[in-house]
């Protein structure tokens, strides 16, 4: 449940997090990848440095001979950037025919004769800050008057995005295509308000599946059909990382892998719910335990993790849910009846355990959707700029 519902009578207050000094330690954990500036050995430029002044013996170090380097030093730096403009003038000729001739306009002066237009790495910055970094409009405009000294307006700004996606409309065709064709990939959903009007108007559903390499976002309505105008109608043999939602579960071309990270979560909201029972307890621990397992099988290079290996984190994982199962049971009543969300979570464990546990069949199938939710991260931190229009769009990151 929500953070926001700990206060709830019967809920069971969260445990306190740890002080300074205990768990993890603060900055850069080992093992995490570090970053250094290396020596360059071809720089893009040389000054030499010579003493100056005088010398103990009283003559003066300008006339003093040359002996070569001593020591060397690189500094990496950033060239000041200001905004220059320049006027093209646009010349016209006239041939010995008579027949006149005016110079084409070159690309980053287009518009209208007589019209200021800003240049393409202008635009390019914009972009760029909007789309890679997740840069709201109005905060883009003042960090190019920052880098530049030129504010442009946030409308301007806004256009860009258009003008973007139009430029690389047959990229996203082609990320579209390469993310159907994946073997494995992450899928996630969440609300989003974009657009003018209402409130009701604006609340839009975006869909991201991605790769380590490629993310497609679509942003439509939270409905079946929705869905199946995104990339899942076309899969066939895919392996899906995603949560629970029933939605997935329409469409027949896709296998499935629940990720365990909001099983987890689930797991422990179970945990709260019913503080004496110990099967949430050992369920969550074979579960990080199984996942533990895979990565080590994935370092080693194997596909699927050795039988021999999680032989007994299986037996207490499925003991654990049938522990559950007999300790909370279905209340009567059909279908109209809301079950315990714990019982469903059982049941899911239970009847589901493919679905549940299918990244120790393959280490290249990741347990957890947690690549499409940082997708999804950066676009939730800039939705006041999102597109006000359903469709698709595509990233691939550097290799």
């Amino acid at each position: 449940m929500p953070p926001g519902l700990d206060d709830l009578p019967g809920k069971k207050p969260p445990e306190p997090k740890p002080g300074r000094g205990q768990g993890r330690r603060p900055g850069k954990q080992r093992g995490a990848p570090g970053a250094h500036l290396e020596w360059n050995e071809h720089p893009d430029g040389t000054e030499n440095v010579f003493p100056a002044g005088g010398c103990a013996c009283g003559a003066d170090l300008s006339g003093a001979a040359d002996l070569g380097v001593r020591y060397s030093h690189q500094v990496t730096d950033l060239p000041e950037m200001t905004a220059t403009t320049v006027q093209y003038d646009r010349h016209e000729v006239e041939c010995s025919c008579g027949r006149r001739h005016v110079a084409d306009a070159p690309p980053q002066a287009a518009g209208a004769p007589g019209t200021m237009t800003y240049g393409l790495n202008f635009q390019a910055w914009c972009v760029f800050l909007m789309v890679m970094h997740h840069v709201p409009v109005e905060r883009c405009a003042g960090i190019l008057e920052s880098m530049s000294g030129v504010r442009p307006g946030d409308g301007w700004v806004h256009s860009l995005l258009g003008r973007a996606a139009s430029a690389v409309a047959a990229a996203n065709k082609a990320i579209r295509a390469l993310i159907i064709l994946a073997r494995v990939i992450c899928g996630d959903e969440t609300p989003i308000r974009s657009g003018p009007g209402p409130r009701s108007a604006k609340k839009k559903y975006l869909q991201v599946a991605c790769t380590n390499l490629l993310t497609c976002y679509f942003l439509g309505e939270r409905t079946l059909t929705s869905s199946g105008a995104f990339v899942y109608s076309d899969l066939h043999g895919t392996v899906v990382v995603h949560d629970r939602y029933v939605n997935y579960d329409h469409f027949d071309g896709i296998t499935h892998q629940l990720c365990t990270a909001h099983l987890l979560r689930d797991i422990e909201d179970a945990a709260q719910t019913y503080p004496d029972a110990k099967w949430p307890a050992q369920v969550a621990e074979q579960l990080r335990a199984l996942i533990h397992q895979a990565n080590l099988a994935r370092d080693r290079g194997l596909a699927p993790v050795p039988g021999d290996a999680i032989a007994g984190q299986l037996k207490l994982f499925r003991n654990g849910v049938n522990v559950g199962l007999s300790e909370i049971r279905r209340i009567p009543g059909g279908k109209k009846v809301k079950q315990p969300p714990a019982l469903l979570l059982l049941e899911c464990l239970k009847n589901r355990e493919a679905d549940v546990l299918r990244f120790l069949t393959g280490t290249a199938i990741p347990p957890t959707s947690n690549q499409a939710d940082y997708a999804e991260f950066g676009v939730m931190r800039t939705r006041r700029w999102m597109p006000w229009h359903a469709g698709e769009a595509g990233r691939a990151r550097p290799a």
